[in-house]
């Protein structure tokens, strides 16, 4: 399986704007995207070699909020970004690792995503993500003003 790189870290946090207004004024992020989908409100902040993914629920209750409530804000998963992730998911299967995810699905940025259960990865859950049609590294993360994938 080839890794090409730590894609980004999804911080789980209560207030969004707070976050933001946190990592940008203490570490000079900037932020370069914010969505909303599948019950998230999601900021993706650059400012270093890897960037940061705040995610907040866009209504009490849901996942982040769950996951909160038993642990605290905080990281929430680490995302690898792969070549293959069919290829990667077959491996990562054929040694016994298990996945919320059965197959890919659509994620930020046009990727296809799936997570390892945490329970397999030592309490940590990792997002695969694939860029398709790259071939080199697919979300560029430095750009200040606006999110692009490289050309």
């Amino acid at each position: 399986m080839e890794i090409r790189r730590i894609s980004h870290i999804g911080v789980g946090v209560r207030n969004l704007g707070a976050a933001k207004r946190f990592f940008e004024t203490s570490f000079g992020f900037k932020t370069v995207e914010e969505s909303t989908g599948m019950g998230l409100h999601v900021a993706f902040l650059a400012g270093g070699a890897t960037p940061i993914e705040l995610i907040q629920d866009e209504v009490p209750g849901g996942t982040i909020d769950k996951f909160i409530e038993k642990r605290g804000e905080g990281i929430h998963h680490l995302c690898f970004e792969v070549a293959d992730i069919r290829k990667a998911m077959e491996e990562l299967r054929s040694c016994g690792i298990r996945f919320l995810d059965q197959k890919p699905r659509e994620g930020a940025h046009e990727a296809l995503v799936a997570f390892i259960h945490p329970k397999d990865s030592y309490g940590v859950l990792i997002e695969l993500a694939e860029y398709p049609g790259k071939t080199e590294a697919g979300f560029d993360h430095s750009c200040a003003g606006s999110a692009q994938r490289e050309s």
